[in-house]
């Protein structure tokens, strides 16, 4: 059941700084339409048992029967969030575009870049970054765009390459710098400061798509605060990198030579994560059931007769749901309009930035003069008329006012590619 209304989204449409517009990007297969599904499921589009099959954005047969993102599907979706940490919820509203990793569709990715702020960029653990990854990173960075991580198909680690702590740790490692050489080469660092990524910045998330379970650091940490009686902050800071916890001694280290004592990301995340998984998709309910009633994971109904993998997805995500992981990087990590249009606007404006649409543009202003970005046209039942999607960055759109619309071949000065045209509907 949808947990919004029309009237909610139309209500926080007003308050610019709880809004979030961002496409999700990544080479073909690495599970972006997978990995939305489990934000649509939190926003209560589909069920949570469907998320991870569904693949909810990839609405043409052809995307179906192919497997494959073929033209990029925008959402809105409204949710309640824990913004400052108090137990306050706050109301957010995130315009998600969900975007081809195939280099055939790379227009549909441009197009959908120019229309939003942040991206979740999305890497398989097997393969890493790849050509397309690249492709789009610079894309998104050369748009000013700010970008997160998810490091997706972390269960293949687990069930079908059977790797340690250590190894995982490693390739996550090896993925988040080859992906940082990239946004090091092509950032635009004086305007948007360094866009590197870490995990203990809150920037990168861990993860299955499919089976709908992922963290952050910030997960891990909140769950340790009390045990170690330590600041949450100072906690992620530890759980990264080359920090180790000896139990014997209860010390922290920067190195070791006992081989018993494990980095704390291997120690405290992974090897817990990989014993409750194996143990529950195996069977053995003499170690999972204890487990689960520490980590106050609770199954219900018909969730206590399922078996192996399915009982394996649904603790996982009871316990880690990866909607939880993946909105606290979009929502403390990504920009809201009011911010990002101060510092977008001087790309995407061809005019002076000292005149009336660029400093309404930058303001956010909604009482400004109306200045809109169409990305997609999407054909109606009635033969040649369109829908005009896209994101307004000033002003106000009403029905039966008149709109000059410049074309991709308009130039300033000029009348080539320029009409003026009245708006017939909104919807």
């Amino acid at each position: 059941m949808v947990n919004f209304t029309i009237e909610q989204v139309r209500e926080i449409m007003d308050n610019q700084n709880n809004i979030r517009n961002m496409s999700v990007i990544a080479h073909v297969d690495h599970g972006k339409s997978t990995l939305t599904d489990s934000l649509i499921a939190r926003a209560g589009i589909i069920a949570q048992e469907k998320a991870g099959d569904l693949r909810y954005t990839d609405t043409r047969p052809d995307e179906a029967e192919r497997g494959i993102t073929i033209k990029s599907t925008g959402v809105s979706l409204y949710y309640e969030y824990d913004f400052t940490d108090t137990g306050k919820m706050d109301r957010f509203l995130i315009n998600l575009i969900d975007s081809p990793g195939h280099v055939d569709f790379s227009s549909e990715v441009t197009a959908a870049l120019r229309v939003t702020d942040g991206a979740l960029v999305v890497v398989d653990y097997v393969e890493g970054v790849c050509v397309q990854t690249e492709t789009v990173l610079r894309q998104s960075l050369q748009e000013l765009i700010r970008p997160v991580l998810m490091i997706n198909k972390v269960d293949r680690a687990l069930f079908e390459l059977k790797h340690g702590s250590e190894t995982i740790y490693q390739n996550f490692l090896r993925v988040i710098e080859n992906a940082n050489v990239i946004i090091s080469t092509y950032q635009n660092e004086d305007v948007m400061g360094d866009l590197q990524v870490y995990p203990d910045s809150g920037t990168v998330a861990f993860g299955s798509a499919l089976h709908g379970w992922g963290f952050t650091l910030t997960t891990f940490a909140k769950m340790y605060a009390a045990k170690f009686k330590q600041d949450k902050k100072k906690l992620i800071k530890k759980l990264w990198g080359d920090n180790f916890f000896d139990p014997k001694t209860k010390k922290w280290s920067d190195s070791t030579e006992d081989e018993d004592v494990h980095r704390a990301f291997c120690a405290f995340i992974l090897e817990p994560l990989i014993k409750l998984a194996n143990n529950v998709s195996t069977g053995k309910k003499e170690v999972y059931q204890p487990l689960l009633q520490k980590l106050g994971v609770e199954l219900k109904g018909e969730e206590l007769e399922l078996q192996g993998k399915y009982l394996m997805r649904k603790v996982m995500q009871k316990w880690i749901n990866a909607s939880e992981a993946l909105l606290e990087m979009i929502i403390l990590h990504l920009p809201s309009p009011r911010a990002s249009q101060k510092y977008r606007t001087g790309y995407l404006y061809q005019g002076p930035l000292d005149d009336e649409c660029a400093k309404a543009m930058m303001a956010c202003d909604p009482e400004g003069p109306v200045m809109m970005f169409v990305s997609k046209m999407v054909p109606t039942s009635d033969s040649g008329r369109f829908y005009a999607f896209g994101r307004l960055f000033s002003g106000k759109v009403r029905q039966g006012e008149k709109v000059r619309i410049m074309g991709p071949n308009y130039k300033p000065g000029k009348q080539a590619d320029l009409a003026i045209k009245t708006i017939q509907r909104v919807v």
